[in-house]
């Protein structure tokens, strides 16, 4: 029997992320990007919610190509507000465009996979939680990632939004020890990037 973390939900579209996607390490540069932006998206929300637009996103995002989207102004927030596809959030909608420059000055001076990842040394922290209460919501490396992607003009960036996006792309691993994901997840870590040759 598949043992999970507590907050999954019963429906398959959140087992499925759960089980395939939360946690996994991820190293690619504008998918690091999208699922920021996506949990910008998620404040104030439930992350099913979010998870049900997803591909509605990705459609009216132009598959969150920040090259793309850093071009985009006004007439395009405008767009935005009125597509129900989305979080019709015209605050998030704005600021996805300014973290689509931010994150295009990042990956120009030293590659935004490479900088997110060296706030944890480069590989994935091994948490060991017994039970989702002990899992924080925000950590002293979250703190600190937050402010710096501020200083750097992003948005809708606060150190729990940060603390979720370090659980969902892998920099942390916080599948509970009793979780059938944790050991798959931990033994994913030895596959992380040589980033002195990146």
């Amino acid at each position: 029997m598949t043992k999970r973390c507590g907050w999954v939900g019963a429906e398959d579209i959140y087992r499925d992320y759960h089980d395939y996607e939360w946690g996994v390490p991820e190293y690619d540069s504008r998918a690091l990007w999208e699922k920021l932006i996506l949990d910008g998206f998620q404040a104030g929300l439930s992350w099913i919610t979010i998870l049900k637009k997803r591909e509605g996103f990705r459609q009216a995002f132009e598959g969150f190509d920040p090259n793309i989207i850093a071009m985009w102004g006004a007439e395009d927030v405008a767009r935005l507000v009125q597509d129900t596809r989305i979080i019709r959030h015209r605050g998030k909608i704005e600021a996805t465009i300014g973290n689509a420059r931010a994150w295009q000055a990042i990956e120009a001076e030293e590659g935004f996979a490479k900088w997110v990842w060296s706030y944890v040394g480069g590989a994935p922290i091994q948490s060991r939680f017994a039970t989702a209460a002990d899992v924080p919501t925000s950590t002293e490396i979250s703190l600190k990632l937050s402010k710096d992607l501020k200083k750097r003009g992003f948005k809708f960036c606060g150190p729990t939004i940060v603390y979720a996006f370090m659980e969902a792309v892998g920099m942390v691993n916080d599948h509970v020890l009793t979780c059938s994901a944790h050991d798959r997840t931990a033994a994913m870590a030895v596959d992380a990037p040589d980033w002195s040759k990146i």
